[in-house]
């Protein structure tokens, strides 16, 4: 039965959360929670990070003002956040670090193997969308997935998903790390949940495995030192700092995840959206320098990769083939983008082959 909106009650709103739960453990998320839109405590810690220029080239973190700290200046008559945590690892953690120990494999991040989550995550949490309307009738409403200025984990945190570890990722106790968010911002006026508190303790394993201490303090990180930010938003060359801490990571980086403790109770997930593609969990880097633009795009057709681009893939790959051992496959490979007409390639290439002793042909 259809509720007018102006009669809503808190028994309403109580009995209309539980089938809320209900409909997004059916659609395939693992956890839900609902929190107010107070971001006060997490706005101030945005703007520090700003100010200390941690976000490098990211202008679009300042862009918005305080949009993404005010649920409701960015839609306007928002009460609530419905929040969900959706699984993502595609395979026991031990096979992703035994693949960092092979520095002819490459090296993608788990979240980047399968589907795109943005579309997974929109689709299911339109489809929540809709199962509320069909019980109580149009509401306001608006889903996001990383898609605009929102603190989605601050917002998790709050509706007591996990809680932001030493690495800033989001961690459950009974799960881990390994997990997308999605948030539905809404006017109903749901019952909200308890946040959740830390649970790091003394330990300092994600800031001491970090390839490129980008994980300054606790809490805090330096996105400009970070691979993922490294690999994926830089669009320029990657600074020669930090070119061999990059190892054979060619899209992303999971170290702080992989050797924290509280990933121990992570399983793989059962979502075969998330299941890896055309065997990018093994592949070796000289078969992937070896694409060009079309088989790139066929390969990566759906898939979060996409947005970094074929020439930033084959800068990354060529970083991954400087630090591998020196072989005539390694080599031959290199060789083959000395002459590319892409300027940032012929850069990186220029330098994995000084790593090899080798110098560039002349032209």
């Amino acid at each position: 039965m259809t509720i007018p909106k102006d009669t809503y009650t808190s028994t309403d709103m109580t009995s209309l959360k539980r089938d809320v739960i209900s409909w997004c453990h059916e659609l395939g998320f693992q956890q839900t929670g609902v929190t107010d839109i107070d971001l006060t405590v997490a706005e101030d810690r945005l703007a520090e990070w700003l100010r200390s220029n941690f976000h490098g080239s990211m202008e679009y973190m300042e862009r918005h003002g305080t949009k993404r700290s005010r649920p409701q200046e960015l839609v306007p008559g928002t009460l609530r956040v419905i929040t969900v945590r959706m699984d993502y690892l595609p395979q026991e953690q031990a096979m992703a670090i035994d693949l960092l120990d092979d520095g002819h494999s490459a090296y993608i991040s788990r979240y980047a193997l399968g589907r795109d989550y943005h579309k997974v995550l929109r689709g299911r949490l339109r489809a929540l969308a809709r199962r509320i309307e069909e019980n109580i009738g149009k509401f306001g409403y608006r889903v996001f997935v990383d898609s605009a200025p929102v603190l989605e984990k601050a917002l998790a945190e709050k509706s007591g998903i996990g809680w932001v570890g030493k690495h800033t990722n989001l961690i459950d106790r009974d799960a881990g790390s390994w997990f997308f968010l999605g948030e539905l911002y809404t006017d109903l006026p749901l019952p909200v949940d308890a946040a959740e508190v830390s649970h790091c303790g003394s330990c300092t394993a994600c800031i001491d495995v970090c390839p490129t201490n980008a994980i300054v303090a606790p809490y805090s990180l330096d996105a400009r030192r970070c691979i993922s930010y490294l690999t994926i938003e830089n669009k320029g060359a990657i600074p020669i700092e930090f070119r061999k801490d990059i190892g054979n990571r060619i899209y992303g980086c999971d170290d702080c995840q992989l050797f924290c403790p509280w990933n121990k109770f992570a399983k793989p997930t059962a979502e075969e959206d998330f299941a890896p593609r055309h065997g990018l969990d093994t592949a070796q880097l000289t078969d992937l320098f070896a694409w060009d633009e079309a088989t790139w795009l066929g390969k990566t057709e759906g898939s979060a990769i996409r947005r970094i681009g074929f020439e930033r893939w084959l800068r990354n790959i060529a970083v991954a083939l400087g630090n591998a051992e020196t072989t005539t496959e390694v080599l031959v490979a290199l060789r083959s983008r000395q002459k590319d007409t892409s300027p940032l390639i012929v850069e990186h290439v220029e330098w994995a082959l000084a790593q090899h002793n080798v110098t560039m042909e002349s032209p």
